[in-house]
C-alpha cells in the first residue's frame, strides 16, 4: 500500500492529507473524550501530520482534545493550524443551554465575539495555546473574515505579520468558505497560505480561478477543505437526501453529482476518491483537510488519496464540463503518494 506523500512550502513540510477537527468539538453531536483521542491516534498511524482546529469548534473543546491527543508525538514531526477572529469571551448567563445553534453539542458557556483587533488577535492566540497545551502553533488563520474584510486586510494582516516576523507563529493566512476574497486578501496583504473551503471541488471551481492564480505568483500556499461540498460527494452513489452547501441538495446538482458519479464508475473510480484527490492536480495546493468523526473514517480519508486514479479520468470530467484542469500536464496514473 502506498503511503500518503507530502509537499513543502517555505521550509514547511504538509502531508497531502490533513485533519480537520470540527468534529472533535462535537460537531452535531457529541463524541467522548475516548473517542476523540483514538481519531487522532488513528490520523497519524495512517500518516497525517496535519491537523486543523479553532476556538469555534465546540467553544474550545476541539483545542483542548486535538491538544490533549497530540502530546504523545514529537512536536517537530506535526503542523497545527487554529484560527483567530472568534474571540471566546465567558457567558455564565447561557452555561446552561446548549450550543447547538451553532451546531456544536456543548453547553454555550462561552460565546463568540468576532474580533481582529491586535488586542483581540494577541488574546485569542495565548487562549488557544493554552488550551492546546503547546509552546507555537505552526499556522493561524483568520476565521471567516467575510463580513471583516476591513480588519482582515488591516488590523488582522498587520498584527499577524507581526508575529510571523517575531516567530511566535510560522505562518498565516485566512480560511473562508469562498474563493474571491481570499483572493483579495492574497492580492492586498502579506499572507502565506489561504483555505478555501467547498469552492475547489469536483462541484465548483470557478470562484477558485483568480485565488488560484495569484497564489501561484505571490508563492502562496493553498488548502483545499470541504471537498464533499456538506457530504454530497462522499458516498460511492449520490444518496437522494444529500446536503450540498449546508443544505438539502437541488435537483439539477443531484443530477450534476450522479453525472460525475458517473464518469468515475467508467473509469474504475470512486467518487470520493476523486474529490479527495482533484484538489492536488493544482500545485498550489499543499493539503486536502478532511473533517473526519472517528477511526473508521480517519483511516477512510487516506485510503481514498491514496488510491490511484487514471488520467483519462480528468480529461472525461474536464470534457464533460464538470471541472477545470491546471495548466502543467497530469502524469499518466495521478495518485497522492
Amino acid at each position: 500500500m502506498k503511503t500518503l506523500a507530502t509537499r513543502s512550502h517555505r521550509g514547511r513540510r504538509f502531508t497531502e492529507v490533513g485533519m480537520g477537527c470540527a468534529q472533535l468539538g462535537n460537531l452535531s453531536h457529541a463524541i467522548s473524550d475516548d473517542e476523540a483521542e483514538q481519531t487522532v491516534q488513528a490520523a497519524w498511524e495512517a500518516g497525517i501530520r496535519v491537523f486543523d482546529t479553532a476556538p469555534h469548534y465546540g467553544l474550545g473543546l476541539s483545542e483542548r482534545r486535538l491538544g490533549r491527543a497530540l502530546r504523545a508525538y514529537p512536536r517537530d514531526e506535526y503542523i497545527v493550524s487554529t484560527k483567530v477572529g472568534r474571540l471566546l469571551v465567558p457567558s455564565p448567563e447561557t452555561a446552561g443551554i446548549s450550543d447547538m445553534a451553532h451546531f456544536f453539542d456543548v453547553p454555550a458557556d462561552h460565546r463568540r465575539v468576532y474580533d481582529l483587533s491586535r488586542d483581540g488577535i494577541l488574546r485569542s492566540i495565548d487562549a488557544s495555546l493554552d488550551r492546546l497545551g503547546l509552546d507555537r502553533v505552526d499556522i493561524v488563520y483568520m476565521h471567516d473574515p467575510d463580513e471583516h474584510f476591513e480588519a482582515a486586510s488591516t488590523t488582522g494582516a498587520e498584527t499577524l505579520t507581526e508575529l510571523r516576523d517575531q516567530g511566535v507563529v510560522a505562518a498565516f493566512g485566512a480560511g473562508m468558505n469562498q474563493g474571491a476574497m481570499l483572493a483579495d486578501l492574497i492580492d492586498r496583504t502579506d499572507i502565506d497560505i489561504v483555505m478555501c473551503a467547498g469552492r475547489l471541488t469536483l462541484l465548483e471551481q470557478h470562484d477558485a480561478r483568480r485565488m488560484l492564480e495569484l497564489a501561484a505568483q505571490r508563492d502562496v500556499a493553498v488548502v483545499a477543505a470541504a471537498v464533499y461540498n456538506s457530504g454530497l460527494l462522499s458516498h460511492e452513489h449520490v444518496p437522494d437526501d444529500a446536503h450540498f452547501d449546508y443544505a438539502p441538495a437541488s435537483a439539477p446538482v443531484l443530477a450534476r453529482a450522479r453525472d460525475i458519479e458517473r464518469i468515475c464508475r467508467d473509469h474504475s473510480a470512486t467518487l470520493p476518491s476523486a474529490a479527495m484527490q482533484y484538489p492536488l492536480l493544482f500545485p498550489q495546493v499543499l493539503c486536502v483537510v478532511a473533517g473526519v468523526r472517528g477511526v473508521d473514517q480517519a483511516v477512510q480519508a487516506v485510503e481514498r488519496s491514496i488510491r490511484p486514479i487514471p488520467t483519462d479520468l480528468w480529461r472525461a470530467l474536464a470534457a464533460a464540463g464538470h471541472i477545470d484542469l491546471p495548466r502543467h500536464t497530469i502524469p499518466e496514473v495521478f495518485h497522492v503518494g
